[in-house]
């Protein structure tokens, strides 16, 4: 019998999303399917895609944002279109998870989504819950963990970067 598994990979650190694709790259080696759906950052650029492209159909990777700009740098018009864009795949996701698409669905930036006030709490909890029910390990990232996840999370990786300046010899 499949466990569920809820994995949050978050901080103020680089490398969540790759942190993320790793596990995905690693769900692959297992014989799991792995989707990924990646939010606040912009149309997917074809040519950054394509090494994931040759992963397909085992790994699948979406972005419903049209916009080549990430989301921060949008006028408030844009951020509007780009919110209904986002929703639209949060729905996706929630079909993935009804339908039980994959083994592994990785849903990058959601946190952040939560942060801009596109989805609420509750809708993120739901997420969750279902991912339980239907037992896909379910792997969510983004800068802020909100501490009301406690308790519904079985794994939380925390990123943080430190530059180190580098002293020239003397």
């Amino acid at each position: 019998m499949k466990e569920s598994m809820i994995q949050v990979i978050c901080g103020p650190g680089r490398g969540k999303s790759t942190g993320a694709l790793g596990r995905g790259i690693s769900a692959l080696n297992k014989g799991q399917s792995v989707i990924m759906v990646q939010f606040l950052k912009g149309s997917l650029d074809l040519q950054n895609a394509e090494v994931i492209k040759r992963l397909e159909p085992e790994f699948k990777l979406f972005r419903f944002e049209k916009s080549s700009v990430i989301f921060d740098r949008l006028t408030d018009e844009e951020k509007n279109e780009a919110c209904i864009n986002i929703r639209n795949g949060l729905n996706f996701a929630k079909k993935v998870l009804a339908t039980r698409e994959c083994d592994v669905l990785i849903l990058d930036e959601i946190l952040g989504i939560l942060d801009e006030g596109i989805i609420s709490l509750e809708e993120l909890i739901n997420v969750i819950e279902q991912a339980r029910q239907v037992e896909i390990r379910l792997i969510l990232t983004g800068t802020v963990y909100p501490q009301e996840l406690d308790g519904r999370v079985d794994e939380v990786t925390r990123l943080q970067t430190r530059y180190e300046e580098v002293k020239p010899e003397e």
